[in-house]
C-alpha cells in the first residue's frame, strides 16, 4: 500500500497551470449550480459528477456533501480506494485574479481497513481560461484522525484534482 500519494484525497476534489485573467463580464455565471470533479488518489482517479452548490459562480458558494459521497451522489475511485467529503466546503471566487478559494476540506480516504482523515484550509484554484474549471495550487492537509500508518500531514502537488462549475 502507498501511503504517501493520500495527500489527493484531501482535496477532493479537487489541473495544470494557473489561468489566463479573463474580464469578469466574459465568463458569466454557470446556470445548472453543478460541480463535477476528480482528483488522482494513490496513482488511481476519484471522480463525481452533478454535486449541487447553493449559487452560482462567481457569487460565494457552499458544496453539498451529501450530493457528493454516496448513496446521494456518485464518488467512485479506482483502485480499491474509497472517500467520503466530512463537510460541506465553501467556495469564493475572484473572477479579477482568475482564482477561487475554499475555506477547509474535510475528507477520510479508506483502503483496506485503514483510514486517514485529514483538514485541509485555505487552498487555492486557478481557473483555466474564460472556463469555470479550476484546478488546485499545492497545499498541506494535517491528519485529524485515523490509523497510526497514515501520515501526519500530506502535501499535494498543483494540478492534482480539478472542479468544473456548471
Amino acid at each position: 500500500m502507498k501511503m504517501a500519494t493520500w495527500p489527493a484525497l484531501t482535496v477532493l476534489a479537487t489541473g495544470l497551470l494557473a489561468g489566463t485573467a479573463v474580464p469578469a463580464a466574459a465568463l458569466g455565471p454557470s446556470a445548472e449550480q453543478r460541480l463535477d470533479g476528480s482528483i488522482a488518489v494513490a496513482g488511481n482517479t476519484c471522480t463525481w459528477t452533478n454535486a449541487r452548490t447553493s449559487a452560482n459562480p462567481p457569487s460565494t458558494l457552499t458544496v453539498d456533501r451529501t450530493s457528493i459521497n454516496a448513496p446521494g451522489g456518485n464518488l467512485s475511485c479506482a483502485g480499491g480506494i474509497t472517500a467520503t467529503l466530512n463537510n460541506d466546503p465553501q467556495f469564493t471566487f475572484d473572477d479579477a485574479a482568475g482564482t477561487a478559494r475554499t475555506d477547509v476540506i474535510d475528507i477520510t480516504g479508506k483502503q483496506s481497513f485503514i483510514s486517514c482523515r485529514y483538514k485541509a484550509a485555505g487552498i487555492t484554484w486557478n481557473r483555466e481560461g474564460d472556463t469555470r474549471k479550476y484546478v488546485n495550487q499545492a497545499f498541506t492537509a494535517t491528519k485529524v484522525s485515523g490509523s497510526f500508518l497514515c501520515p501526519g500531514s500530506v502535501t499535494t502537488a498543483a494540478g492534482g484534482a480539478s472542479m468544473l462549475f456548471r
